[in-house]
């Protein structure tokens, strides 16, 4: 049986970034939470002299380990696929699991094109992509508000609930325009919603945290502060919370979810196109 406190060796090998095949090591590798894991990534293995270098890497790490690696792998070119697989490690191939299957299903043939998952700089939709991400940068904690009738979404919620990073997700991974708007003690007062917010009510979708971990993150940027007392916390986050549901604004609590998860959350509940 491997002992299960040494790592073991991963490999994400591609022709091109190895996002995808990164992505998918990490949510299957997270199904052993007894086993630990030491990753190396090598992305542009688009020849065969990268190629042999992979394969010597692997076979050293075998030399001074004794384990064999698992090697996540997205190449698409046969010629240098084959020179990996002579590698001492289990190897998964993600492309080519699927395109024999689909090749045979549409009786048409793959163009095993390298680099064909990433759009070209000069493509339309890459252009999107940049368009939306410069909007969401320009419109980040309500800095930018002559706009926010293009907006796609305006998150809403307290400050240092993760309205920024859920926003530029949104923009880099679907070319979604984000907009992000804080709630502020101010608004809480009034008991309303910022006169700014009112004409795009359709638009919005509320974040929120638990006190206790708001208040950890706001001592990280300022220690010692009253914005980071849990007193103040708690009274923020209920006041925004109480607003949201008077106001119908459909929210959600982003705690213990990731990044990836919220995102997925507010496009659904928004109906939003990917």
């Amino acid at each position: 049986m491997t002992d299960m406190l040494t790592p073991r060796p991963v490999f994400i090998v591609s022709d091109s970034t190895g996002i995808t095949a990164e992505t998918f090591s990490h949510s299957v590798l997270a199904q052993f939470d007894e086993a630990e894991f030491h990753t190396v990534r090598m992305p542009f293995v688009d020849n065969l002299e990268k190629a042999e270098d992979v394969l010597r890497r692997i076979d050293q790490v075998v030399l001074e380990t004794g384990l064999k690696p698992i090697v996540f792998s997205t190449l698409v070119n046969p010629a240098i696929q084959a020179v990996v697989r002579q590698a001492n490690g289990l190897f998964l191939d993600l492309i080519g699991t699927f395109v024999g299957q689909i090749e045979q299903s549409l009786g048409l043939k793959s163009s095993h094109v390298i680099g064909r998952a990433w759009m070209p700089a000069n493509s339309q939709k890459y252009q999107h992509r940049i368009e939306a991400i410069n909007f969401s940068l320009s419109h980040d904690d309500g800095q930018f508000i002559n706009q926010l009738g293009d907006a796609d979404v305006i998150l809403v919620g307290v400050s240092r609930c993760g309205k920024t990073p859920t926003s530029l997700y949104l923009a880099m991974q679907y070319a979604i325009k984000a907009a992000n708007f804080p709630l502020t003690p101010d608004d809480f007062e009034r008991s309303a919603l910022p006169k700014t917010l009112a004409p795009y009510r359709n638009k919005l979708f509320g974040l929120s945290i638990d006190p206790d971990r708001l208040s950890q993150v706001r001592n990280e940027r300022r220690p010692n502060s009253k914005y980071a007392t849990i007193e103040q916390c708690h009274y923020e986050v209920s006041a925004a919370e109480r607003m949201m549901r008077r106001e119908g604004i459909a929210w959600m609590s982003t705690t213990t979810k990731s990044i990836e998860e919220i995102a997925s959350t507010v496009i659904q509940e928004v109906g939003l196109i990917r």
